[in-house]
């Protein structure tokens, strides 16, 4: 820039002129400043989930359920009924729409009754095509009605003596009793004992059960679900762990969250607020010891998969049914992105985890990734966003081509030798070879010189091998790092913590399984 002579102006138009200078600079750093990290292809994600903190998993601190009341009945428990005058199950003929039998001699899907909590006694009962049990006008049980009122509401009644020996009450104030094997009625005055020859007694079995935030904040309710969460939210996951994090080689961490956080202080019930308040302390922390930031959306509304780490109420998945539960995603994410966008720590945003297909479809994570993508932009032009895979996908490159005219795309696969039958007798040699060749070929696939970077989002030490050695163990978690290191986002595993020291992070480090 030429330097003008201030000597043959005016004092007013010095001043002019200084106030020019001015305008100029800060018009320079308003234009070409951007919060957050410049896009760096050579910088790779070392990172640990924070799993089980903000976004509630049973297995990771199974002690946070104990003391919810009846908690053997929490929502998405399936209960069979048996009858101990016929001997045979209670069923939803032809899965719902019809009426209820007793007529089968095992029970499966047809016979299994999704628990809907109302408080510790009373509930709802769902069945197969997701009609609810109720009662007739002519005193009758059927399962018809898509949306549950006072006649499919029922209290289960349990034997003090055998707790799974039950009756279940209706609101017109009778019990259910199995008259035939056709008719089952609600006219029983529940006057009989618990023997065998007493028709409203049922012996219960449970089939699948969920322990996800919908279950533990609905199971203990509203006045004791926001102390119980709010001291796990303070206790779990603290400023040290972020110190461990960045003292032990790893440089980034994989926050899950759950989609009512966006509502906080005053999420929709059964949720609890404070999570925000400590996704806050997260980031303050990540930013005193130098670490990264991905915020990992896990559970989008209507639940993108059947499982508790999406807050599935009973196992149905209902997000992408209706643009309302796209639209609300995207919702969340622009609040979060614009939370934290002036927030160096802030690396990336995953708009949504593990979408199962085909329930949801294609088109539903593609509208979903688009529209996500431009509420990050919006506030930010360093985040990286990063799109999941769909679990179940038969074409692991179906996001590819949509991908990789974003900038800033990453495409999110995961990776455990767990979870299907082909894992179960391997050695572990055979392990390290599937890691080596078959993990190696896959991350290839979805990796392309002009494509999205890739990122093994989540992936575990352990494995089903017996007796293995510790040896072993470090051979199979060093072949992991070698293969996911070669992704072109980065990797993360799977937990830094949980109660029983399931092969998490913080276990691996301490105990020599691991050295990053």
């Amino acid at each position: 820039m030429q330097l003008i002579n201030m000597t043959t102006y005016s004092s007013c138009a010095k001043k002019l002129l200084f106030a020019y200078y001015l305008f100029i600079i800060s018009s320079c750093c308003i234009f070409n400043f951007s919060y957050g990290r410049n896009l760096n292809p050579n910088f790779k994600v070392k990172a640990v989930n924070l799993g089980g903190w903000l976004l509630t998993e049973g297995w990771i601190k199974p002690s946070l359920f104990d003391g919810i009341p009846n908690k053997d009945f929490l929502d998405g428990t399936g209960l069979q009924f048996k009858s101990v005058t016929v001997g045979k199950y209670l069923c939803a003929e032809l899965g719902g729409g019809n009426i209820i039998v007793a007529n089968r001699t095992d029970a499966s899907g047809w016979e299994t009754f999704k628990i809907w909590r109302i408080n510790s006694t009373t509930f709802n009962f769902r069945v197969f095509n997701k009609e609810f049990v109720g009662i007739d006008g002519s005193g009758n049980v059927v399962a018809v009605k898509n949306k549950a009122g006072i006649s499919e509401t029922f209290e289960i009644v349990r034997n003090s003596d055998d707790p799974n020996r039950v009756r279940i009450k209706s609101t017109n104030g009778f019990f259910l009793q199995v008259k035939t094997e056709e008719l089952v009625t609600a006219d029983n005055g529940g006057n009989g004992g618990w023997g065998n020859d007493d028709p409203s007694v049922f012996i219960i079995k449970t089939s699948g059960r969920l322990e996800g935030e919908f279950q533990i904040t609905n199971g203990y309710g509203p006045i004791m679900a926001p102390q119980v969460m709010r001291e796990h939210w303070r206790t779990y996951i603290v400023e040290e762990d972020f110190k461990f994090i960045a003292s032990n080689g790893l440089n980034a961490v994989r926050i899950p969250i759950g989609w009512w956080i966006a509502s906080d202080p005053t999420p929709p019930k059964p949720y609890v607020g404070g999570s925000l308040h400590a996704l806050d302390n997260a980031f303050l922390w990540a930013r005193k010891y130098g670490l990264n930031v991905i915020i990992d959306l896990h559970a989008a509304p209507g639940s993108q998969n059947p499982w508790e780490h999406s807050s599935n109420r009973d196992g149905t998945i209902e997000w992408g049914k209706t643009d309302d539960t796209i639209q609300q995603t995207v919702e969340v994410i622009d609040f979060l992105t614009a939370r934290y966008a002036k927030n160096p720590s802030l690396y990336a945003v995953e708009l949504i985890n593990e979408p199962l297909a085909p329930e949801v479809t294609l088109d539903m994570v593609k509208k979903l990734y688009q529209d996500g993508y431009n509420a990050v932009r919006k506030h930010s032009s360093t985040a990286y966003v990063v799109m999941s895979n769909r679990l179940g996908s038969s074409d692991a490159t179906e996001l590819l081509t949509f991908a990789s005219g974003l900038k800033g795309s990453v495409i999110d696969v995961h990776y455990y030798n767990l979870f299907s039958d082909i894992y179960d007798n391997m050695s572990v040699q055979q392990n390290l070879d599937y890691v080596k060749y078959d993990r190696t070929a896959q991350l290839n696939i979805v990796t392309q010189s002009n494509g999205p970077l890739t990122f093994v989002g989540e992936w575990v030490a352990e494995w089903q091998v017996r007796d293995a050695t510790k040896e072993d163990y470090q051979k199979y978690a060093n072949a992991q790092l070698e293969v996911f290191g070669r992704a072109t986002f980065g990797w993360a595993y799977w937990t830094l913590k949980n109660v029983n020291n399931h092969w998490s992070m913080e276990w691996m480090i301490k105990n020599g399984y691991i050295k990053l």
